[in-house]
């Protein structure tokens, strides 16, 4: 039985899907995917709509776009009660992932756009400095495709849009089929906040929808998701000669050195482990602790694991909630069986919660695992805590790096500053001291992976400015005849060569370019 199921249509260019609750596995409903003309209407509609939207002032882009705050605060149970019917995450999960960090994306941008996208003076130096002045401009791409994922439906439509419209762009957004209704939130929340009609559009559709949407003549896709289909997305982009931002997963790494504080590294490693029902990008996948402190650390996980709730009937007191889709259950399980027949230990956990009837898996504590497996070398996305003792910390540091993953990762130590050291030793891109990976919910900083996690940065000023065109535009200070007019002469050309050598060839020249 899986979350979403083919089911015959009248319009063979339809595709149509019938879902299902990750928690009672009850039919919820189905989805009509969008066709490609459907793909192709979208786009030329937000096209015709970004000309006016892209001509306005960021200014009053973002008081538009603010407005999408309020709706977010008055609509916050509806988006809730969405998201857990779709994904069956725990509504902490939801309030927190989806609620409060598109508030704070909201409200981080609408803030901060105009300084971001302001022109910006650009010193020309040498003698270029004395006839020329730069001013660096940000322009709109134009349309701008995105592609989320199921883990984060609302929240990773909402941060990537909100970026792109007060940059001047239009969006066209095409969510999971697994979390399609999460998704189309994004299109009817910025419709009541104001966004001009054709500016913000959600496509309901599968994986051959997001590839027409590659296909459909954008001018920017930002992708979130899977390896393979990420290199799709960059083969497509790459043919068109169009940008794209890839984040791809990721198999972060956690160090605790031995002058960790263990209460703190333990709450670390289960909330990192087990956040979103472990579905997060930049989860705690692999612990390495150094075997000083292993048996301490590994006993308070174990108590805080063994302790955690499940059931959807909880309401907020739920810690983990269900797997998501039941092919990333299969995962999970393939990983764990696999690990156990390679000799790993599970300290609790380790199978599906036979008293509750829909996705559950429970938070998992697991020792001796080892490189050999595969739940340490490929994503597992699931609440589960691997843990393997390391002689030391360059120990550690290398076991780390031993992965084709490089999303995020942490390291635990009361000395800062040899926690420093051993974060930028790490091959990740970006990690965090004394904390779970907290990189993508800090609107300010670059967030980007390395190695197969990705290829680009989203988030920050950086991010803003990756949906629009930087364009430098060069002024002549002086006026007069042009210095290089032709025609060209013997005279000049030894006049240019003086120039040069004194430029180059002499204390006072080097000085001054």
């Amino acid at each position: 039985m899986s979350i979403y199921e083919p089911l015959e249509s009248n319009d063979a260019s339809r595709r149509v899907l019938q879902l299902r609750s990750p928690v009672t596995m009850e039919v919820t409903g189905e989805l009509v995917c969008a066709n490609t003309d459907d793909v192709r209407h979208a786009v030329n509609k937000a096209r015709a709509a970004q000309k006016s939207w892209g001509a306005m002032s960021v200014q009053a882009r973002a008081e538009i776009v603010r407005k999408a705050q309020e709706i977010v605060l008055k609509r916050q149970d509806d988006i809730i009660d969405r998201v857990v019917s779709e994904t069956g995450k725990s509504r902490t999960d939801a309030f927190s992932m989806e609620v409060f960090s598109s508030l704070d994306s909201i409200c981080y941008y609408s803030k901060n756009a105009e300084k971001f996208l302001k022109p910006e003076k650009a010193k020309a130096h040498g003698v270029m400095g004395l006839a020329k002045k730069v001013t660096v401009t940000y322009r709109p791409l134009g349309v701008v495709g995105i592609i989320t994922p199921w883990n984060g439906p609302f929240i990773l439509a909402v941060n990537p849009t909100v970026q792109a419209l007060l940059a001047g762009n239009a969006v066209v957004i095409k969510g999971s089929e697994v979390t399609p209704y999460s998704t189309q939130l994004a299109e009817e929340i910025f419709a009541e906040a104001g966004v001009p009609d054709g500016v913000v559009q959600v496509l309901l559709g599968d994986g051959q929808t997001g590839a027409d949407l590659c296909e459909s003549g954008v001018d920017k896709i930002s992708f979130t998701g899977s390896v393979n289909t990420g290199r799709k997305v960059a083969e497509s982009c790459g043919r068109q000669l169009i940008p794209c931002t890839l984040e791809l997963g990721g198999k972060d790494a956690m160090v605790v050195c031995a002058d960790a504080d263990l209460d703190r590294a333990a709450q670390g490693a289960v909330v990192g482990s087990c956040m979103n029902t472990g579905h997060y990008c930049c989860g705690t996948e692999r612990i390495y602790v150094v075997e000083e402190v292993f048996d301490e650390f590994v006993a308070k996980c174990v108590e805080q694991t063994k302790d955690l709730k499940q059931g959807s009937e909880l309401g907020f007191d739920e810690d983990v909630g269900a797997v998501f889709w039941d092919r990333q259950m299969q995962i999970i399980e393939n990983h764990v069986q696999d690990a156990l027949a390679k000799g790993a230990t599970v300290h609790c956990g380790g199978e599906r919660n036979a008293d509750l009837n829909g996705l559950y898996f429970k938070p998992t504590v697991m020792t001796d695992v080892n490189h050999d497996m595969a739940i340490m070398r490929d994503e597992t996305f699931g609440p589960i805590l691997c843990i393997q003792k390391v002689r030391n910390e360059e120990e550690a540091i290398k076991l780390a790096n031993d992965s084709d993953y490089g999303l995020s990762g942490n390291v635990w130590s009361q000395n800062k500053d040899k926690a420093f050291q051993l974060a930028m030793q790490m091959d990740t891109g970006s990690v965090s001291i004394n904390d779970m990976s907290v990189t993508y919910g800090i609107p300010a900083a670059p967030f980007g992976g390395v190695k197969s996690s990705g290829v680009g940065r989203v988030n920050g000023k950086q991010g803003v400015r990756g949906y629009t065109k930087i364009v430098p535009v060069i002024t002549e200070k002086r006026g007069g005849p042009m210095q290089n007019a032709y025609p060209n002469s013997v005279k000049r050309a030894e006049g240019m060569r003086k120039f040069t050598n004194f430029l180059w060839s002499g204390p006072i020249g080097r000085w001054f370019s």
